[in-house]
């Protein structure tokens, strides 16, 4: 019972995976995310001015910032301190559930799934208007390629903020480090935009998301490429789109998994997108060796589960190794 007490803490990220699987991300307006999103809210009705100037708001935004992860910590902290109380093996549910409700590898999967499938239909319109669900991007036009590689960027993309990100903090703070995580990315999903109330107000709250995903990102390139060979790609080609496009993301991010999927699948990322009628351009990634296909959402999404075992598994060799150290 001692050594099964002892070694609990390095099965707790493969445990939140295996929960994760199973029952993915319940749709609760008391789900800990959304809650988090309504704490968000509401320091932000208290402390956003509009009428005043930059650098006030930016002041009131990174205000809005550290009440957010104050009270966060605290709740977390207290039912951390709950669980210990009653017995170990509580404060290790308890610490389970907070990386569990911080990752969301099950719930990128459905999606890209239901595009997917909608596509190997034929059912474009249905395809369309699903996409449109996890875009922000105009998909009212897209055909079957442009929808495809909407869906493709973002499961690639958020394998960053919804898998590695929330397993890398949590092995250098534990499930304090998941939750503030989670925190910190949802407060950029709700602050972090460049129009005219969040420009200045939100700017912490970005600019700090980017700074928690930055050595995440670089981790999750490698274990595409891994993901890659495992999964019989072409790993080498990944590795070397990787090399030569990751840094031509406008996030300072999102292209080091982008890039090494685009090579892995021999696609090209990237083009034209209309965003509130506004066309913009984004730099390709990778070659266009393939035409984009619904297959290709699936290819990603096998890749993006074997990066989250791969992640798993390092979570846990390296909490072992922090231990023992």
């Amino acid at each position: 019972m001692e050594w099964f007490l002892h070694h609990l803490v390095y099965f707790i990220p493969l445990g939140a995976l295996v929960v994760d699987t199973m029952f993915g991300d319940p749709r609760s307006k008391y789900h800990p995310v959304v809650l988090i999103g309504n704490c968000i809210s509401f320091y932000e009705s208290i402390l956003y001015k509009k009428n005043t100037s930059a650098n006030h708001q930016i002041l009131l935004g990174i205000s809005t910032v550290l009440l957010v992860l104050m009270s966060v910590m605290i709740v977390v902290t207290g039912l951390l301190f709950i669980g210990g109380t009653i017995h170990p093996v509580a404060y290790s549910i308890v610490s389970l559930l907070c990386l569990y409700i911080s990752i969301s590898p099950r719930c990128l999967a459905e999606a890209g799934i239901e595009i997917a499938n909608l596509l190997r239909k034929q059912d474009i319109l249905e395809a369309r208007r699903k996409v449109g669900w996890i875009v922000g991007r105009k998909t009212s036009d897209l055909d079957e390629s442009e929808i495809t590689r909407a869906t493709i960027e973002t499961v690639a993309e958020n394998t960053v903020d919804g898998i590695i990100s929330p397993l890398f903090w949590f092995v250098l703070l534990g499930p304090w480090g998941a939750i503030g995580y989670r925190a910190i990315n949802t407060m950029d999903s709700m602050l972090g935009y460049k129009n005219d109330r969040y420009l200045y107000f939100g700017r912490f709250a970005a600019r700090l998301d980017d700074v928690v995903n930055y050595i995440p990102a670089r981790l999750t390139l490698v274990l595409f490429v891994i993901a890659a060979f495992l999964c019989g790609k072409d790993w080498k080609h990944a590795l070397r789109i990787a090399a030569r496009d990751s840094a031509k993301h406008p996030s300072p991010n999102g292209g080091y998994a982008e890039a090494p999927v685009a090579g892995a699948l021999h696609i090209r990322l990237g083009g034209h997108n209309v965003y509130h009628d506004k066309v913009t351009f984004r730099a390709y990634m990778g070659d266009p060796i393939e035409p984009m296909v619904g297959r290709h959402i699936y290819q990603t999404i096998y890749l993006m589960y074997t990066v989250s075992i791969l992640g798993v598994l390092c979570t846990m060799g390296s909490t072992y190794l922090i231990n023992q150290w």
